[in-house]
């Protein structure tokens, strides 16, 4: 007997009739719901993804196929959504292959079916294995929603008040996304069981989970009863396959397929490299729908609600009126009230009915609190480009002069002394001054490294000294290096992420004046504020460095064997990754290799390298007032009390001017003083220099 098997076992003529009709109809459902979805997308300005399409293709490819976006920082919730995911692809495989037999090369010509034979067994086993991968990986992932609850899949919005809103759809909607694909999955196991109870062929025991359900049928007395049984399951498993075809678009269910789309179209620099203000443009950032790309609406509707952006992000943590996730929410619900392609389960509350998104629908207040960190990009497993977005939104925002006035005045200074402490551009370079050598002026003689301090460190008193003690460490260790003196101005990096994009562009074009100037070989910057932007986005202006982060080139020396440390240090220390040394520029094993060749034992808090966690002071909150919960503690605050939670730890060692401020205050805001020490990683090495 050749192992294969009916497709409409014993079913009369009318029934096959009535299975045809409904799956032209479900097909009908999803197809419109896709194009509205499509036509939406089609409304977006244009976005120039398609360069590079090829390496495109096999990055989102491997992303997908591996799961990797999805298993880092939760390996298990990975491997349930990996069982989920091949699961669902061979059992559509499974069905697509079917669909071919029959209805297209049964019809050309019988002798050439395939779905037969030793390629049937196989078809079986594989679909019977991965099947149960699917079924295993939905159960895990219900039992994690209802049972476990993690912080993540806590809907409530930090944004509004209690009972203003109802996000009981949402839920709706997880539950029947859920059920459905679960009992697709079981049904279909049941049918296949019921179908070997009634006929027994020897070969169907490469069903191997069809079998052992056979098997429980015979125990359970229903063998008699097989065939009407299977007639049964097989159109309640059909009428929920169909309903779930027809429901795609208009549910969760969507980022199956935009997903994959988003993935393949994300920007790698997504956040590091920010969009310029188009030439000619009458006015900068987004104030309409209108304004958005095709790929910002595809990121409103790629969020799956999984929560990562929403648990990583500070603003959040600190009680500020900010998460990632409900911001895309919002957006979506709002574009799909305004462009179409709607979810038939969403949330509702009471909205703007102006269409006015900055300041409208999303209230001014959520978009200051952004420290512009990037965790919620890098959290993020679909690859949604909040950041970006965030900042379009604040572009309007400063437009129309909405703004904190603290920063409003820090603006004021940055344009008229290209600082943010309004001091004289004379006054950059007067820390020098305690120095015991004179530090060369790279815009009068050659260096091998150009020094761009940045404003914290050159102008707040309490850092002066630290500036020193980085310039005697170059010293000692033979770098050829210079400054700019009155000639830097502020790098622009978080001016340019509060949404003043003019302010920017004058902050570059005046700085680029000088570098252009200046002899080097290099840019070397204790700032990593400073160094994004020196590195990301200055090329577009014309002003392409090497950049780097003085860790990585002390690190470099450290390996050569040409640092001469007259001593090790003792004791426990911690390091503390900055956002944008870790997330935007990925300098993470530089700063631990000195720390251990130090002598000091490094222990990790739990959130550390691209996930660690945030200051507090990026994207222009340093400029700002507060906008947090009163009681909760700061971004800055939580991480000192994370890094007591390490036994006899001793150093919180940091390589950023801007965490020194934050942390040393948070110390003394949290009642910690005497129990650990802020140390600027520069301080223990020059502790250890001969």
């Amino acid at each position: 007997m050749v192992p294969a098997r009916e497709v409409f076992r014993n079913f009369p003529a009318p029934l096959i009739v009535a299975f045809y009709l409904l799956s032209a109809l479900a097909i009908l459902v999803f197809c419109y719901g896709a194009w509205l979805r499509i036509r939406k997308y089609r409304r977006g300005r244009p976005a120039h993804r398609t360069a590079h399409l090829w390496r495109r293709l096999g990055g989102a490819a491997t992303s997908i196929g591996s799961h990797s976006t999805l298993t880092k920082r939760n390996v298990a919730t990975g491997v349930a959504h990996f069982g989920i995911f091949w699961g669902f692809v061979a059992l559509f495989i499974g069905t697509v292959i079917i669909m071919i037999d029959y209805d297209m090369v049964r019809l050309v010509n019988p002798a050439w079916r395939f779905w037969r034979g030793t390629f049937y067994l196989w078809y079986s086993i594989t679909l019977d294995v991965l099947g149960a991968a699917f079924v295993v990986g939905l159960g895990a992932m219900m039992a994690r929603r209802w049972w476990v609850r993690p912080a993540a899949l806590d809907y409530s919005r930090p944004d509004r008040a209690a009972g203003s809103y109802s996000r009981a759809g949402y839920v709706a909607d997880d539950r029947l996304f859920l059920w459905l694909l679960f009992w697709i999955g079981l049904t279909g196991y049941l049918v296949e069981g019921l179908r070997i109870t009634a006929d027994r062929p020897a070969f169907e025991r490469w069903s191997v989970v069809g079998w052992q359900v056979a098997n429980l049928f015979d125990l359970a007395g229903v063998t008699g009863f097989a065939n009407p049984l299977h007639l049964a399951g097989w159109w309640v498993h059909a009428l929920l396959a169909l309903a779930f075809v027809a429901y795609i678009p208009y549910s969760k269910a969507i980022h199956m397929v935009v997903d994959i789309a988003n993935l393949l179209f994300k920007d790698e620099r997504a956040g590091k490299r920010l969009p310029a203000v188009p030439e000619g443009a009458e006015a900068q950032g987004y104030e309409t729908l209108a304004d958005f790309t095709w790929k910002e609406l595809l990121d409103l509707d790629a969020c799956t609600k999984c929560g990562r952006c929403h648990t990583a992000c500070p603003a959040r943590a600190s009680g500020a009126p900010l998460s990632p996730r409900d911001l895309i929410l919002e957006l979506r619900e709002h574009a799909e009230a305004t462009l179409g392609g709607s979810s038939w389960l969403h949330e509702t509350s009471g909205r703007e009915g102006n269409g006015k998104v900055a300041g409208g629908v999303i209230k001014a207040e959520t978009l200051w609190a952004c420290t512009t960190c990037l965790a919620c990009v890098e959290a993020c497993p679909v690859g949604i480009e909040h950041v970006p977005l965030i900042v379009q939104l604040r572009r309007r925002l400063v437009g129309e002069g909405a703004l904190d006035a603290n920063l409003q005045g820090v603006l004021e200074k940055l344009g008229r002394y290209g600082n943010s402490f309004g001091q004289s551009e004379r006054l950059r370079g007067r820390w020098t001054q305690g120095l015991p050598f004179k530090v060369k002026d790279a815009r009068k003689e050659p260096v091998e490294y150009l020094w761009f301090v940045g404003d914290y460190a050159s102008y707040d008193p309490s850092l002066q000294e630290l500036t020193r003690a980085v310039a005697r460490v170059f010293q000692r260790l033979g770098l050829d290096f210079g400054i700019l003196y009155d000639g830097e101005k502020n790098a622009g990096n978080d001016v340019r992420r509060v949404g003043e994009e003019g302010l920017y562009q004058l902050l570059v074009e005046k700085n680029l004046a000088v570098l252009g100037k200046a002899q080097f070989k290099e840019i070397i910057t204790t700032d990593p504020h400073s160094y994004n932007t020196l590195r990301f986005e200055y090329p577009e202006f014309g002003g392409a460095f090497r950049v780097r982060h003085y860790t990585e080139v002390l690190g470099e020396r450290l390996a050569a064997g040409r640092v001469p440390f007259a001593r090790r240090l003792e004791g426990v220390a911690t390091y503390h990754d900055p956002c944008y040394l870790s997330r935007y520029t990925e300098v993470t094993e530089a700063p631990r290799e000195i720390l251990k060749r130090l002598g000091l034992m490094l222990v990790e808090m739990g959130r550390n390298r691209a996930n660690s966690f945030c200051c507090g002071a990026g994207g222009g909150r340093i400029w700002m007032g507060d906008t947090r919960t009163p009681g909760i503690p700061t971004p800055s605050e939580q991480r000192i009390r994370e890094a007591l939670e390490i036994p006899d730890v001793r150093y919180f060692v940091v390589a950023c001017p801007k965490d020194v401020t934050m942390y040393r205050d948070a110390v003394k805001t949290s009642g910690h003083e005497g129990r650990i020490e802020v140390k600027e990683l520069i301080e223990l090495i020059e502790q250890v220099l001969e």
